[in-house]
C-alpha cells in the first residue's frame, strides 16, 4: 500500500487501544537505512516481508537473504486466513488484497536458485582474510600475495590460482621479502590449510566465473515493479562466516560500481542484511571501521541498507547512528543483561509522552512493534506502538515444485548455470613451467652430448681437452659458464620456477597493460 510516495507499515494505537494513525516509510528517505529488531518469533520476518512488498510495488529492486526459507512465499499470492483478515480489520485496512511478487532466487551452492559466484581478485584480501579467519601475520602474507598479483597483472580467479601463487611465493621468499616485507613460510602453509577448509564448506564453487553482475540485482518488470532477489541462506547459515563475508562483499560491490546520484525520489536498491550480528562478531577493528564508512557513503549511491537482528546492541554505535528508520519488535528481559539491552533499545527512539518505550518493548505481542521513521528534513518521528499490516504474499515458504517453476521462468535463467574456467594464473604458471622444463631438458641433453664427446676425445688422446679461446687459453667466461651449468643441474627445480614466474608475469602484465585498482573493502573498482 503506497500513499503519496510513502510505504504503509501499519497503524499505531493509543494507550487505550483505540486506533491512532497510519505509520509510513517515506520513499525519499528510505536510503537513510533502517533497522528491524526483536526476539525470535516476534514478527521480524513479517516486517521484512511487508517492507519488501512495499518497495517492490514502488518500483524499487530489493535484495534479501532468506535464512529460514519463509521469504520464498513472496513469489506466491497470499492465502485467506482468519488471523490475517482480523489484523486487516483491526487496523482499518479496507482494501486488503493478495498479490504475488517478481522474485529471482539465488544460491551460493546453486541448489535452490541461480548460482552466485565471484573471483578472488574481485573479493580482495581484507574480506578473504576475514573469511579464512587469519591472524595478523597470516593476513599480512595474504595482502602481499594480492599486492604481488596486482603489481604483476596476475588475476586470481579461483582457489587454485591463489594456491599456485602462494606456492610460487614460498619458492621466491628471498626475492620477494626485499620488495614486500617478510614472508613467513608457516603462514603460507596456514593459509593453504584454511583454503582447504573453505573448499570443504563449499566455498570453491563460489570463487569461479561467470561472476555475478550487479545489474541483475537491480531489475524492474514491465509493469514497473522492482524485482526481489532472494538468497537461499538456510544451508549457507551453517557457515556463518561465509554468509556474512559474502553479504559484505556484495555490499562493497554495490558501493564501488554504482555512481553517485544524490537525493532521489526513491532508492535504486534496498538491501536487507538478516542476522546482521554475524557481520560484526569477532570482526577486526579495521573491518568495522570500513563498514561504518561504507554505510555512511553508500546512501549517496541510492542504496538503502536495512539490518535485521535481535537487538540494537548487536550493531556497533558508529553504524547504528546511521540507521534512521526503525522497527522494534518485542524483547525479553529476564536477566540483567537482557534488561540492559531493553533500555538501550528504548533509548534509540525519539520519546513519546504517551508511554514509556522501555516498558512497552517487553509487552509487545506478535506482529506488533515500536515504529519510528524519518519525516521531512530527516527528522525522526516520535515512536509509536504499531500493529504491523498483514502481508499480501504467502505467509510461509514455496514448495520445491513452485520454486523450480519460478527459477525456470527467471529473467536470468541459463545465465549462471555453467562454470567457466578461462585461462588464469594457475594455467599460465603451469604452462610457463612446462615450457621452461622442456627448454632445460633440451639444454641438459646438449650438455650430456658435449660431455660424452669430451669423454670420447679423452679416451682417444689420453687427456681431457679444455675449452680454448682464440688465443688458446681457457677463459673466465668459459669457466663461469661451465660452473653456472653445473649449478643449474643441481638446482633445476628452482630455476624452472623462477623462469616460469618471470615468463607468466611478462605475459599477463602485457595483456592487461594496467594496474588493478581496489576500493574501500579491497574489491576491484573496475572490471577486467
Amino acid at each position: 500500500m503506497i500513499k503519496d510516495d510513502e510505504l504503509y507499515i501499519g497503524t499505531s494505537r493509543n494507550p487505550d487501544d483505540s486506533l491512532n494513525k497510519g505509520e509510513y516509510l517515506n520513499l525519499k528517505l528510505a536510503n537513510r537505512h533502517g533497522l528491524i529488531t526483536g526476539a525470535t518469533g516476534t514478527g521480524k520476518t513479517v516486517s521484512l516481508q511487508i517492507l519488501t512488498e512495499g518497495f517492490s510495488n514502488a518500483g524499487v529492486p530489493v535484495f534479501c537473504a532468506d535464512v529460514k526459507g519463509d521469504l520464498s512465499g513472496l513469489a506466491a499470492k497470499g492465502e485467506a486466513r482468519d488471523f490475517l483478515q482480523k489484523r486487516a480489520d483491526d487496523i482499518g485496512l479496507e482494501d486488503y488484497q493478495f498479490q504475488e511478487f517478481p522474485v529471482i532466487f539465488w544460491d551460493l551452492f546453486g541448489k535452490q536458485g541461480h548460482q552466485i559466484r565471484t573471483t578472488l581478485s574481485e573479493m580482495g584480501p581484507l574480506l578473504l582474510a576475514r573469511l579464512l579467519d587469519l591472524n595478523e601475520t597470516q593476513e599480512g602474507v595474504l595482502n602481499i600475495a594480492f599486492k604481488l598479483a596486482d603489481d604483476e597483472g596476475m588475476l586470481l580467479l579461483d582457489m587454485k590460482d591463489l594456491r599456485a601463487l602462494l606456492l610460487s611465493m614460498g619458492e621466491r621468499t628471498s626475492e620477494l621479502t626485499t620488495a614486500y616485507g617478510y614472508i613467513s613460510k608457516p603462514s603460507i602453509g596456514a593459509i593453504q590449510r584454511q583454503l582447504l577448509v573453505l573448499e570443504q564448506q563449499g566455498g570453491e564453487g563460489f570463487f569461479a566465473e561467470p561472476a555475478l553482475q550487479i545489474s541483475d540485482l537491480m531489475r524492474t518488470t514491465r509493469d514497473g515493479r522492482g524485482a526481489i532477489s532472494i538468497l537461499a541462506a538456510d544451508e549457507l547459515m551453517r557457515s556463518p562466516r561465509l554468509y556474512s563475508t559474502f553479504l559484505l562483499w556484495l555490499l562493497s560491490e554495490l558501493f564501488e560500481e554504482l555512481p553517485e546520484v544524490g537525493d532521489m525520489d526513491k532508492p535504486k536498491l534496498v538491501f536487507f542484511f538478516d542476522e546482521a550480528h554475524l557481520m560484526f562478531d569477532e570482526a577486526p577493528k579495521i573491518l568495522v571501521e570500513k563498514v561504518e564508512q561504507m554505510v555512511k557513503l553508500i546512501r549517496s549511491k541510492g542504496v538503502g541498507v536495512y539490518f535485521v537482528t535481535q537487538n540494537p546492541v548487536d550493531i556497533p554505535d558508529g553504524v547504528l547512528s546511521q540507521l534512521g528508520n526503525r522497527v522494534q519488535h518485542a524483547l525479553r528481559a529476564f536477566t540483567p543483561k537482557e534488561q540492559k539491552a531493553v533500555r538501550v533499545a528504548a533509548d534509540t527512539f525519539r520519546p513519546n509522552p504517551a508511554f514509556v518505550a522501555k516498558d512497552v518493548i517487553t509487552e509487545l505481542g506478535v506482529g506488533e512493534a515500536l515504529v519510528s521513521t524519518l519525516m521531512k528534513k530527516g527528522v525522526p518521528s516520535m515512536v509509536e506502538r504499531t500493529l504491523v499490516r498483514p502481508p499480501a504474499s504467502r505467509l510461509g515458504p514455496l514448495t520445491k515444485k513452485e520454486r523450480a517453476e519460478v527459477i525456470k521462468m527467471s529473467p536470468v535463467a541459463g545465465q549462471y548455470d555453467k562454470t567457466v574456467d578461462r585461462e588464469s594464473a594457475y594455467e599460465m604458471l603451469k604452462k610457463a613451467a612446462s615450457e621452461t622444463a622442456k627448454r632445460e631438458a633440451k639444454q641438459q641433453e646438449r650438455e650430456d652430448e658435449e660431455r660424452e664427446e669430451k669423454g670420447r676425445a679423452k679416451s682417444r688422446s689420453g687427456f681431457q681437452l679444455p675449452d680454448f679461446d682464440r688465443d688458446d687459453r681457457p677463459t673466465k667466461r668459459s669457466r663461469s659458464k661451465s660452473n653456472s651449468r653445473r649449478k643449474r643441474g643441481r638446482s633445476g627445480r628452482q630455476s624452472v620456477t623462477e623462469a616460469a614466474v618471470k615468463s607468466v608475469t611478462r605475459t599477463i602484465a602485457s595483456s592487461l597493460g594496467r594496474a588493478l585498482v581496489r576500493g574501500i573493502l579491497g574489491s576491484l573498482k573496475r572490471g577486467f
